[in-house]
């Protein structure tokens, strides 16, 4: 992810990146930490980090939410999972979108799930329906309605986030209702992209003997959840045609479904916009938290 900070913060920026370069933060871990030096989010706090919602040492999450919400509060919930070509990503280093969606009054649940090489297809959308479990039966402790739960992701993430909304089998063997998931916002997404033409997609599904299974597309259906399908029209990493393709299936089969495209947008900008130093560049915050809170209600 290459950052390019506004005018308006160069200077608090370049104070404060070479601390972070001698601690070789990742690309989102250096947003989040620019992240906490910009007001806004309310009084959005981290609630709980590193629970484990599996043995692997992998199956930890963050529990992100609205300052502390009163006792009884039953607001909605979202899983949120990042992208990194099912290679790399840590759930700390995502503490701006935990941050962005706690702030418009989500309890939000950043998990992290196993990577290649360690993991191939199915193992991280498995993990995802742990996560997802995990939330239906614990999110009331932070103040979270388990009839209320969401799911978003960018990238790879909303991949996973993808196929858990679309292929029931996976929340079915975790034990799970696939009617648990209200709605589901996908950022620059890849949701149709057999035949395999780059590694990462290789690697991470192209030893599944049936690739139309690996595809989230195959798995359009008329009774899928609400879905908000997200992608930038500068996008060379994950081509809009993903989200177009999806949205017309889903859209020809009767469920609902609403495409938003972003003029000029690359892959990276979708998920810098969920931070607050970036999030006057796209609408995407807002645009998928008012998707999610209607058909979450």
């Amino acid at each position: 992810m290459t950052i390019a900070f506004p005018p308006s913060l160069r200077r608090a920026a370049l104070s404060f990146l070479p601390f972070l370069a001698l601690a070789a933060c990742s690309a989102p871990a250096i947003l989040t930490g620019i992240n906490a030096f910009v007001p806004g989010d309310g009084n959005a706090r981290l609630a709980a980090r590193g629970i484990a919602y599996g043995p692997d040492e992998r199956q930890r999450l963050d529990v992100w939410t609205p300052g502390r919400p009163a006792a009884g509060a039953k607001l909605p919930v979202v899983v949120f999972f990042y992208g990194g070509g099912w290679v790399s990503g840590s759930r700390q280093d995502y503490g701006f979108a935990g941050s962005a969606f706690a702030g418009k009054d989500f309890v939000a649940i950043l998990p992290d799930y196993r990577l290649v090489p360690q993991a191939r297809f199915p193992a991280f959308v498995e993990d995802g329906a742990l996560a997802v479990k995990w939330a239906r039966d614990h999110a009331s402790e932070f103040g979270g309605d388990p009839k209320r739960i969401t799911l978003a992701g960018h990238s790879a993430g909303g991949y996973i986030a993808a196929m858990l909304a679309l292929d029931p089998h996976f929340l079915r063997d975790a034990g799970v209702d696939p009617r648990t998931i209200r709605a589901a916002a996908l950022l620059a997404a890849p949701l149709d992209f057999y035949p395999f033409t780059e590694a990462r997609g290789r690697d991470a599904l192209g030893q599944w003997p049936r690739p139309a299974e690996t595809q989230p597309i195959s798995f359009a259906r008329p009774d899928a959840p609400p879905m908000f399908l997200a992608a930038g029209t500068a996008d060379t990493i994950v081509r809009p045609r993903n989200s177009k393709a999806l949205a017309a299936r889903l859209q020809a089969l009767g469920a609902p479904v609403e495409l938003k495209l972003y003029p000029g947008k690359d892959h990276v900008d979708l998920a810098k916009a969920l931070s607050r130093p970036f999030r006057a560049t796209a609408p995407v915050l807002a645009d998928s938290t008012d998707f999610l809170h209607r058909h979450a209600r």
